[in-house]
């Protein structure tokens, strides 16, 4: 991650909250909740890894072909889950450009390391136009929701809190400005 310190460091806790957060909701007695926060922990915990500022953590140029292919494979998998539903679509951009911007580190790993541009520019705007609309789009969808059943209503006192659509619909769209602040500093 580029940038001033401080911000690569909320970046890298919001995107672990947001992975912790869908943690919980893997609780959730609902299937389709549950694949879908599987896929949105993932992304959070991998978007943590990836922001962390690299005057702390430089990795070297392999791990970032790591990740490429880590994310690469799971745009595959979103991509196999899009028959099913929109949201996967969603989630096949994200895991786009998390492995863009992977290979772009890996292939200017001196770039990382001094603040410098990576990967294609016309791309990049595509991907930022995305993440742009996609982040207005979540924001405003953030109206307050019909509160769900009762906390213990599954068993758990956990359980109710992944069955929060505010709240995921929170976590989706600060994953969203993450990966557009992500982005922003390629």
């Amino acid at each position: 991650m580029h940038g001033p310190l401080s911000a690569a460091w909320l970046l890298v806790a919001l995107c672990a909250a947001s992975g912790a957060y869908c943690l919980l909701r893997l609780r959730s007695g609902v299937e389709e909740q549950r694949r879908a926060a599987g896929d949105e922990a993932f992304m959070g915990f991998g978007m943590a890894l990836m922001a962390v500022p690299a005057a702390v953590l430089a990795p070297p140029p392999w791990a970032w072909l790591l990740y490429a292919a880590v994310f690469g494979a799971a745009a595959l998998r979103a991509l196999w889950a899009a028959r099913r539903g929109a949201h996967h679509l969603h989630h096949l951009m994200g895991t786009l450009a998390m492995a863009y911007m992977a290979a772009g580190m890996a292939a200017r790993p001196a770039a990382h390391a001094h603040h410098g541009a990576a990967g294609t520019p016309v791309l990049t705007g595509v991907l930022l136009g995305y993440f742009a609309v996609y982040v207005l789009w979540a924001g405003a969808r953030l109206v307050p929701a019909a509160p769900a059943g009762p906390a213990g209503s599954t068993g758990s006192a956990f359980a109710g809190w992944g069955d929060r659509p505010e709240l995921a619909r929170a976590c989706r769209l600060s994953m969203g400005i993450g990966t557009l602040a992500m982005l922003l500093t390629m």
